[in-house]
């Protein structure tokens, strides 16, 4: 059967031509420039980034990984290959592309001999849902609060993959006020730090912001299991997600009836 898309490989001698999928409208923003400049030790480190070009079309789908030693998520994953993001837009929804992507990564971990595929879901919002991977044949081997999956298919009989344990200990390092944790991973994140420090100081609400600046920082000093974005208030996570005001006045209301 004649496909009708092509799978575009980005590496760093591309990227600048063919961008990484996100943003694509908008390279003069912060968010574009620095995620560019965080992907160039990344290639170095073997990541990949394949987008999927409808022919006659748009680029429609990306798939974006990393050797789990150098994965920007929470995850304790050494030999597995981890994928950081999946995404399927548009008219590119339904025609099966998040399955030939995924299968595109199993291809390029078995032939540099890993262990198996890892990659973080959420039953919110932010990163995919669990129920593409279960069809492509991964299981969940860990969870994490609030919402996390830690999904994988190994190519040995036992996963070796897991998450870490110490989440509240974890938040509570961040001490009282408003942490907003960041890193260049996802170019959204740079308007979503912005917003949520905005609403904070209309609050009235003591805020900072923590940028945690490598792989070992995210797996160890990160209070969500996402890893490269996240809020806490008073010792407390309060989002890993991108919050629009009125999310952030519902969580703060939440939290208020919670004390």
């Amino acid at each position: 059967m004649k496909e009708f898309f092509e799978i575009k490989t980005v590496n760093a001698d591309n990227v600048n031509e063919s961008g990484f999928f996100c943003y694509m409208s908008k390279r003069k923003e912060p968010g574009y420039k620095q995620k560019r400049d965080w992907l160039e030790a990344r290639f170095a480190e073997g990541m990949k980034i394949k987008i999927l070009h409808e022919d006659g079309g748009r680029d429609t789908a990306f798939i974006e990984y990393i050797p789990g030693e150098y994965a920007w998520r929470a995850v304790n994953a050494k030999g597995y290959m981890v994928i950081h993001c999946l995404w399927v837009v548009g008219k590119g929804k339904g025609k099966g592309y998040g399955n030939v992507l995924i299968e595109e990564c199993i291809k390029d971990a078995r032939a540099q001999k890993m262990k198996g595929v890892a990659i973080l879901t959420s039953d919110l919002t932010w990163l995919v849902g669990r129920e593409i991977f279960e069809r492509n044949g991964f299981a969940e081997v860990d969870s994490a609060p609030p919402s996390f999956h830690l999904m994988a298919t190994s190519f040995k009989s036992k996963c070796e993959a897991g998450l870490p344990q110490n989440w509240e200990e974890r938040a509570q390092a961040f001490g009282r006020g408003l942490t907003v944790i960041r890193t260049p991973q996802c170019p959204y994140i740079e308007n979503g730090a912005r917003d949520i420090l905005s609403f904070a100081k209309e609050k009235g609400i003591r805020a900072r912001t923590v940028e945690l600046k490598s792989a070992q920082e995210v797996r160890e000093q990160s209070p969500s299991a996402y890893g490269v974005f996240g809020t806490v208030l008073d010792g407390k996570l309060l989002a890993y997600q991108y919050l629009l005001q009125k999310d952030f006045d519902k969580l703060l209301l939440e939290r208020s009836k919670g004390n």
